[in-house]
Formats: C-alpha cells, structure tokens, sequence
C-alpha cells in the first residue's frame, strides 16, 4: 500500500499515480475550488439582494396602504367640506331672498293702502 490516503474520487489502483498527477490535480481542483467558492459568493449576494427587495417591496406596500386610508380619510373630509359649503350657499340664499321678499313687501304694502 502506498502513503496516499484514501481519496474517493481517485479510481482505485491509481494511488502511485496520484502521487504523480498531485501537482496537476491540486492546481485544478484549487481552480475548481475557486469556481465554486466565487459561484457560492454570487450566489449569496443574489440572495442578499432579493431579500432587501422583499424588504423594500414590504415597506412599499405598508407605504401604499397607508396612503390608500390617508385618501379615503381626505376624500370624507372633502366630501364633508362640500355638504357643510352647499349647506351654507342655501342658507345664503334663503336669507337674500327672504330679505327681497321683506323688501318687497315693505315697499309694495304702503304703496298699495296709500292708493285706497
């Protein structure tokens, strides 16, 4: 038996020969290594990114809801608004026409008994 020890992607009865293609195989598998290494640290960041959009997207749609119930809350109070200035533009003009009407009569109804 030789000094190497076991490796399982070796294929056995190649143990001497290992020893000699060392040197080759460790250069490639340290390349493949490095692949795989640089492939794991993409990956990572991949992952990384898309949970700081999950986050983003989260903290959008809080922002949309929130607007959403700002908007409906303006749109009552403008609704408000409106029905309190119609409300008030009635009374308005109920007032000036009862004033009309006062001022008509008030110069009609002496101008009337004073032709009797």
């Amino acid at each position: 038996m030789s000094d190497a020890p076991y490796d399982p992607y070796i294929p056995s009865g190649q143990h001497g020969a290992a020893g000699q293609q060392g040197a080759g195989n460790n250069a490639g598998t340290a390349r493949l290594q490095q692949q795989i290494d640089d492939t794991v640290g993409v990956m990572r960041e991949n992952i990384n990114k898309v949970s700081q959009r999950g986050e983003r997207i989260d903290a959008l749609q809080t922002k949309t809801d929130d607007l959403a119930i700002s908007a409906q809350g303006f749109r009552r109070g403008a609704n408000q608004v409106r029905k309190k200035m119609w409300w008030k533009d009635m009374k308005m003009r109920i007032c000036l026409i009862v004033g009309i009407i006062i001022l008509l009569v008030i110069i009609i109804v002496p101008a009337v008994v004073a032709t009797r």
